[in-house]
C-alpha cells in the first residue's frame, strides 16, 4: 500500500530502477543541494539586482555583463533565477509543512479511534482528494487575490489526503505490534504512545512522501504563477519568469522563458527521485 501511494508517477519508478543505485540519486541530491543553497544565499550571490530594469539591455543575449542574457524589461536572467529560488521553494515548503502536520494528525486520529471517527475522517479526506488542488487554489485566489498565501493554503489542504491516508495505514500496522499493547498495559495514554513511539517509527516513510509532495507542490505553484495567478509581477519566481518570458519568445528570444522551465523540471524530478529513493531504503530496512 505504501509503495502505491509514494509512486504516483510510474515513469519515475522505471527510470530509477534502470539507472542503478547511485548516479541518478547523487545527481538529484546535487540538484536539491544547489537549489537550496541558491534559496538561502540568493541575496548575496546575485550578480545584479534582480528587479533592476535596463531598457537598453532588453532581450540581450548572453554576454560578459549578463551571463544568461536579459528579459524583456532588461532584468538580468541569472540574477532572477537565483533570487527566484527562494520564492519558488518557500511556497512548496509551506504546502508540505501544513499538509504533513495536518495529515499526520488526521491519519493518527482516524487509525487510533476507528469506528465512526475513522469513517468520518476517511470520507472527508476522500472528498478533498477528489477535488483538484489547482482548481481549489484558483478559486481561493479568485476570492482573496494574488499572492503566495492563498495558493499555499489551498494546496496545503489539497495535499492533506496524501499524507493522512499513508499515516492511517502505517499507524494501523504499528498498532497491531506488541510494543503498543505493552505501553497500553503500563498506563500510557494514546497521545503518548502515538507521539513518542509510533510517530518516530513511521516518520521516515511520511517524510519520504512529503519530499515527493514538495516536488508536485513546486510544479503546481509554478503553473499558477505561469497563469499570472501566483506571486505579484515584480517578485522573482520561476513560474512568473515563464509568464513574463512569453513576450520574449514571440520576438525570438526564448532563453528567459526556457531556463526557469528547465529549473522547475529538474527540481521537481530531483525531489521526486530523492523522496522515492528514501522510501525504498526504508522499505528494505523494514523487511
Amino acid at each position: 500500500m505504501t509503495a502505491a501511494v509514494l509512486t504516483r508517477r510510474p515513469g519515475l519508478a522505471r527510470l530509477r530502477a534502470a539507472s542503478g543505485r547511485s548516479p541518478l540519486h547523487l545527481a538529484c541530491l546535487a540538484v536539491v543541494g544547489l537549489v537550496v543553497l541558491a534559496a538561502l544565499l540568493g541575496p548575496w550571490v546575485t550578480p545584479h539586482d534582480p528587479n533592476a530594469a535596463e531598457l537598453g539591455s532588453a532581450l540581450a543575449g548572453p554576454s560578459g555583463e549578463h551571463l544568461l542574457g536579459a528579459d524583456v524589461a532588461g532584468r538580468d536572467t541569472l540574477s532572477r533565477l537565483i533570487a527566484g529560488a527562494r520564492t519558488s521553494l518557500l511556497g512548496p515548503l509551506g504546502v508540505v509543512v501544513f499538509s504533513t502536520v495536518a495529515g499526520i494528525a488526521v491519519g493518527m486520529v482516524a487509525a487510533w479511534r476507528g469506528g465512526w471517527v475513522d469513517s468520518l475522517l476517511s470520507r472527508s479526506t476522500e472528498l478533498v482528494f477528489a477535488f483538484p488542488g489547482v482548481l481549489l487554489a484558483i478559486l481561493v485566489i479568485a476570492m482573496y487575490g494574488e499572492g503566495l498565501i492563498a495558493p499555499v493554503a489551498a494546496l496545503g489542504v489539497a495535499y492533506v489526503p496524501y499524507v493522512s491516508r499513508l499515516t492511517r495505514s502505517l499507524v494501523l500496522a504499528e498498532r497491531a505490534r506488541p510494543y503498543v499493547s505493552a505501553y497500553q498495559v503500563q498506563g500510557h495514554s494514546a497521545l503518548q504512545i502515538c507521539l513518542r513511539h509510533i510517530l518516530p517509527n513511521i516518520a521516515p516513510v511520511v517524510l519520504a512522501q512529503s519530499a515527493v509532495n514538495f516536488g508536485y507542490a513546486l510544479m503546481d505553484l509554478a503553473g499558477l504563477s505561469f497563469l499570472g495567478l501566483g506571486v505579484p509581477p515584480l517578485t522573482p519566481d520561476w513560474g512568473r519568469m515563464v509568464f513574463d518570458g512569453q513576450t520574449a519568445v514571440q520576438y525570438g528570444y526564448p532563453l528567459s522563458a526556457i531556463l526557469p522551465c528547465v529549473l522547475v523540471v529538474l527540481t521537481v524530478v530531483a525531489f521526486n527521485v530523492v523522496g522515492e529513493r528514501w522510501a525504498d531504503r526504508v522499505a528494505r530496512r523494514d523487511k
